[in-house]
């Protein structure tokens, strides 16, 4: 069930949503969600971009996000998926006859490859491809595989030993300075947003990182997909190039069974909808997806 301001999942759960609807009956919905720490305002200015080309924008705060229920606490993947299916299907029932788009940023890209991958199953939790067109923006893609062993011990060792742990997200900052966009005011009152969370428990983290390794997985097993878009920042210093590579690479084989288009930004970073040159970003996602449409 879906209301202006929140949706209630097939468990009960009440998942705070926010929207940004076209001016006329929408030519399209897009279903849009989060990354990590972050929550549905993060389309905010990509929402109100979209609106003025004709797309209405839903985004939800994801379990354990933003206004959700046990903020901080790793709701687990597949709860995650069964949450998007439910989305897809309350926005398909409010919008009926008009086309619906997944789109999934960062840790939400994520969620959205590895529902794709259980597309052809069961279980009603792995049918998003009753979306008409999926758009990935710097998906999260780094696996174990992929990282360093010490990253790896060191996950683990926290996650089961001390899964309450919290780590502060500017840790790594005072090491080495990660940038996740150009965008200083945007990224300053991220750091003011009581919403954002600014730090992560450690089995948090390590839920993330099992997600991240079924993404890989499901790159290779998606069977059954609706047109992709994959957008990624040559700046990103949140996900390292070869996981993206390998995942691009992964999805562009399946090619022309699943139509795929990738657009690499050499001025972008992670944050790629709110980066300086974002509005540009933004309206190539409004093209992409009133192309499909029109097809």
């Amino acid at each position: 069930m879906v209301a202006d301001d929140a949706i209630v999942a097939r468990d009960g759960t009440r998942l705070p949503l926010r929207h940004w609807d076209a001016e006329d009956k929408p030519r399209a919905v897009i279903v849009a969600l989060h990354g990590m720490s972050d929550y549905s305002n993060a389309f905010d200015v990509p929402g109100k971009v979209w609106a003025k080309s004709g797309i209405t924008t839903i985004a939800y705060d994801q379990r354990g996000f933003g206004r959700s229920e046990k903020p901080g606490l790793w709701a687990g993947a597949q709860a995650m998926r069964a949450d998007l299916v439910d989305v897809v299907a309350a926005a398909r029932a409010r919008y009926r006859g008009v086309p619906v788009f997944v789109l999934g940023e960062s840790m939400g890209g994520a969620v959205v490859l590895t529902a794709l991958a259980c597309a052809d199953a069961p279980e009603s939790i792995c049918t998003p491809s009753a979306a008409d067109g999926v758009i990935l923006v710097a998906p999260a893609v780094w696996s174990r595989g992929d990282m360093p062993l010490t990253y790896r011990a060191a996950l683990f060792l926290g996650a089961h030993l001390v899964p309450g742990m919290i780590l502060s997200n500017n840790a790594a900052g005072r090491v080495v300075k990660i940038i996740p966009s150009d965008n200083v005011p945007m990224l300053q009152a991220l750091g003011r947003d009581p919403l954002f969370q600014k730090k992560t428990r450690t089995d948090t983290l390590f839920g993330l990182v099992n997600l991240m390794d079924e993404v890989r997985t499901a790159s290779q097993a998606i069977k059954i997909a609706p047109p992709i878009l994959f957008l990624y920042g040559a700046n990103d210093q949140i996900i390292p190039p070869a996981p993206t590579q390998a995942v691009i690479e992964a999805l562009g084989s399946k090619a022309p069974q699943i139509p795929f288009e990738v657009k690499r930004y050499e001025h972008g970073y992670h944050m790629l909808l709110r980066d300086l040159d974002g509005e540009s970003v933004d309206k190539d996602v409004a093209d992409w997806v009133l192309a499909q449409v029109r097809h």
